[in-house]
């Protein structure tokens, strides 16, 4: 319980920077946040830790907890490294996939497709994780998985983001079905690349969201 609850506030937290509620350099007070939600500390103060893990607040000792805003720039260069690192991945995974891991990406395609349907961007991001994260692992190499799921953790509330530009759900669904299709064949170059295309994509919709979002503040 305490742990959806603190999911539940990190999205909520998450939505409000985005939005522009909290501004760069924001303190979040914990009292106020506390009472706002009507929950204990407990659950606020491991939300807090998500959006610092992923680098929209930053902890600092005897001060507390502050929004940081990453810059555009800042942000399209995550993407770009984000891109290369996956390509990576792909192309490995490409040599050295499963049957069961290929099964299991095409389960997750099926789910991904239930939300594309449901119109559930969260449920979509939910089945979109498992799906990087499996070729992620089944590059076979420990050390590029650990370095890649480290800058994922960094970009999640990004990536979730760009999910909600309109059409990006059925467009990011056909590029799955893609990257599947290329590690099926064992072809690791179009698997490489097709993989950092839809990782490149994100980036770029999440940069027009960003800017659609800065216009409607003006």
């Amino acid at each position: 319980m305490e742990q959806r609850r603190a999911d539940k506030i990190a999205q909520t937290l998450e939505e409000a920077i985005f939005g522009g509620t909290y501004a760069d350099g924001t303190r979040l007070d914990e009292v106020r946040l506390a009472r706002e939600f009507d929950v204990s500390r407990t659950p606020l103060r491991e939300a807090i830790q998500r959006l610092a893990l992923s680098g929209l607040v930053e902890l600092i000792p005897r001060r507390g907890a502050f929004v940081r805003q990453p810059g555009l720039a800042e942000l399209m260069d995550m993407f770009e490294v984000m891109a290369e690192l996956e390509a990576v991945c792909a192309r490995l995974a490409a040599l050295r996939i499963s049957d069961a891991a290929l099964l299991e990406l095409r389960d997750a395609n099926e789910k991904c497709q239930a939300a594309v349907e449901a119109r559930r961007a969260d449920a979509y991001y939910f089945e979109n994780e498992r799906f990087h994260k499996t070729i992620y692992r089944e590059s076979g190499n420990g050390f590029l998985e650990e370095e890649t799921l480290r800058l994922h953790r960094r970009l999640k509330p990004f990536r979730r983001q760009q999910l909600r530009f309109r059409g990006r759900l059925p467009q990011s669904m056909a590029e799955h079905e893609a990257i599947v299709a290329a590690l099926e064949a064992g072809d690791a170059a179009l698997a490489a690349s097709r993989l950092r295309d839809h990782v490149a994509v994100q980036g770029e919709k999440f940069h027009d969201l960003r800017m659609s979002l800065a216009k409607a503040a003006e």
